[in-house]
């Protein structure tokens, strides 16, 4: 198992086409997936070289939220987020020999796969990023420091902040411009494409950051020290108000704290 934060959007369901609403009406009696598993991993290994990578093994079934009355679900679509991944993978190229991971052939088969799917469900879109062994700074400018929250599950303490689309897309907006007129012009890039991404989900949904097995590598203290959304966000606020030493001080201190726990990535 490879530990990783997860970044959620919870859908409504009155939100779904009528066809996949039924689904997830009968997946949600049957008792559908409340309580987040542990991610798994499997293998893919490209038969030529021998190299591989990990991709998740969970079925196609999906989170389940009962909020105020209302269900909201985050549909996994884990073969469609295979399929682009291994995609954005190799046209990355992330390291030298990173071809040998992906061939050609995978590549044009998921290529065609990843096509057939959408055109068989043209509405779908992945509602779910994961992020092995850390949480990408840019996903904190989604949220708020009251949105956080501390649970016990399992024996195991875990941290997760929620709120809503209508609000994280708002503080997107809020955060591309003075990034842009910055030297972190590229994080504001990165936060255009969140921005995007969200806009697809209907305004009433709900997006979680679950910083899931993550939690395993920090003790209390340190979660409960843990404050890296609302770091970011007043970084954000003193880069908009031209306090550019503060916004930078601020700014590293998440960077850094997630370089830590990223760094037990090279232990395993």
């Amino acid at each position: 198992m490879v530990p990783a934060a997860e970044l959620r959007v919870f859908q409504p369901l009155e939100a779904f086409p009528a066809e996949e609403q039924g689904h997830w009406e009968r997946y949600i009696l049957g008792g559908g997936m409340v309580i987040p598993p542990r991610p798994v991993y499997r293998q893919h290994v490209a038969a030529a070289v021998g190299a591989g990578i990990l991709m998740p093994a969970s079925g196609e079934g999906a989170y389940v939220k009962l909020v105020e009355g209302t269900y909201y679900l985050c549909p996994l679509r884990t073969r469609m987020r295979v399929l682009a991944g291994l995609l954005a993978f190799r046209e990355a190229k992330p390291f030298e020999g990173s071809d040998a991971f992906v061939s050609r052939d995978d590549a044009r088969r998921a290529s065609k796969e990843l096509s057939r799917l959408r055109r068989r469900n043209p509405a779908h879109v992945a509602c779910l990023m994961q992020s092995p062994w850390h949480v990408p700074v840019r996903w904190f400018v989604l949220f708020e420091d009251e949105e956080r929250r501390i649970v016990e599950r399992a024996d195991r303490h875990r941290l997760s902040y929620l709120t809503t689309v209508r609000k994280a897309v708002r503080r997107t907006e809020r955060a591309v411009p003075a990034l842009r007129g910055s030297d972190l012009g590229p994080v504001a890039e990165m936060i255009v494409e969140l921005h995007q991404w969200l806009v697809t989900f209907d305004p009433r949904a709900l997006v979680e950051l679950d910083y899931g097995g993550l939690c395993d590598f920090m003790t209390w203290d340190e979660l409960d020290d843990d404050h890296s959304a609302r770091d970011v966000q007043e970084a954000v606020r003193a880069l908009s108000a031209e306090e550019l030493p503060r916004s930078a001080e601020l700014y590293r201190s998440v960077i850094g704290r997630w370089a830590e726990v990223r760094g037990h990535e090279s232990l395993n």
